[in-house]
């Protein structure tokens, strides 16, 4: 007994030794765990808050103003008042409002008659957002014509007598699924895990083995190892491209408004990001499993989590939305659900090429410096 407990303490503390010689698997372990609470307790947010909403007032009237007071006093709805509904449809298009409301030239009259009409529009790329944003909007104009009927002395029908029908119309998913908001987004989780993950452990595996520096002893130079690095892992990505178009279009019935050429020119862009940071992540770890790991967490998981795929980031604490708008998977995330689902809306598609462009030289300038370090 005494020998096997004396065997086990030894054993025992052999492996801590070697467990806290590891770096790499204590940041697994204790690294990983923290982000994934920090992520999910403070990152996730299903919950709709200040949700911009247009309100084009073509009655300008007091009564008017008062039927859409419940829309400025709530913590769900942030109204921005217009004068044109030609002002309000651009902002829908390029996604800065989440809604409009439309309230007709005729609304007072109509009220007092106890047949008032609203018109209620709102942007359906995201399906449980939108279903929320109706809702709550149906629900506090409502609330304007049970208020006219009291006024008129009819509180046993004011629901009815003073209602305001809400005609509600929905943008940019005519068929309310979820499905059109999920698979656009998955073609950057795809891109990602094609690019940067894939790209980073078979690299490091090179680094591993050797095969790196072999070629490094060779008249070849360092931009020539990373173009041929970088050509092959491209060429899949694209290849992954074109499954997933062909998918979204056959399998799911995906609708895509915008040009074709430009989400091929966009998608291309943001592989050539994914691709340099596979590169930069192998270089620096040059082991596969750490590399394995760093992928993961630098670029898998917060493309899931924090680009925009699964909720919509205007929700989330501030810290949480800076982080999110330091991946380069949060600008094509916003420009392919663009592309697919509202058309070719050049400022927002200007912006986030540019924003990629930018990503893309940057990380191949760090991979090409990285590289060229091991030649030391």
């Amino acid at each position: 007994m005494n020998g096997f407990r004396s065997r086990l303490v030894s054993l025992t503390r052999k492996e801590f030794r070697q467990l806290l010689r590891d770096r790499s698997n204590l940041a697994i372990g204790i690294l990983l765990p923290m982000v994934l609470i920090l992520i999910f307790g403070y990152g996730m947010s299903l919950d709709v808050k200040n949700a911009p909403v247009a309100v084009v007032m073509e009655d300008a009237s007091p009564t008017a103003h008062e039927a859409i007071a419940g829309l400025q006093l709530s913590p769900t709805i942030a109204p921005i008042l217009l004068g044109s509904m030609h002002d309000a449809e651009e902002l829908m298009q390029e996604r800065k409002v989440d809604g409009i409301v439309r309230v007709p030239a005729d609304f007072s009259r109509a009220l007092a008659a106890g047949n008032a009409r609203v018109q209620l529009i709102v942007h359906g790329s995201d399906a449980g957002r939108a279903s929320i944003i109706k809702a709550y909007v149906s629900g506090a104009l409502a609330q304007a014509g049970v208020r006219q009927a009291d006024r008129n002395g009819d509180a046993a029908g004011a629901a009815a007598a003073g209602s305001v029908a809400v005609e509600q119309r929905m943008w940019f998913n005519a068929a309310n699924t979820s499905t059109w908001y999920l698979v656009p987004g998955l073609i950057v989780l795809i891109m990602t895990l094609v690019g940067a993950f894939l790209t980073a452990l078979v690299m490091a595996r090179e680094w591993e083995r050797g095969t790196l520096e072999a070629l490094f002893v060779t008249p070849v130079r360092p931009v020539e190892i990373l173009l041929a690095k970088i050509i092959p892992y491209f060429a899949v990505g694209m290849l992954g491209l074109t499954l997933c178009l062909l998918s979204a279009r056959y399998l799911f019935a995906v609708p895509m408004y915008g040009s074709l050429l430009v989400v091929v020119f966009s998608s291309m862009l943001y592989l050539i990001v994914a691709v340099s940071l596979g590169l930069v992540i192998s270089s620096v770890t040059r082991n596969q499993f750490l590399a394995s790991q760093v992928a993961l967490i630098a670029t898998f998981m917060p493309s899931m989590m924090l680009s925009g795929f699964l909720f919509d980031l205007r929700n989330v604490p501030t810290a949480v939305w800076v982080v999110g708008h330091l991946l380069p998977a949060t600008y094509f995330m916003d420009l392919i659900k663009t592309l697919f689902l509202a058309g070719d809306v050049w400022p927002l598609i200007w912006r986030n090429c540019a924003i990629l462009l930018a990503y893309a030289v940057g990380l191949l300038l760090v991979a090409r410096a990285v590289t060229r370090k091991s030649l030391d």
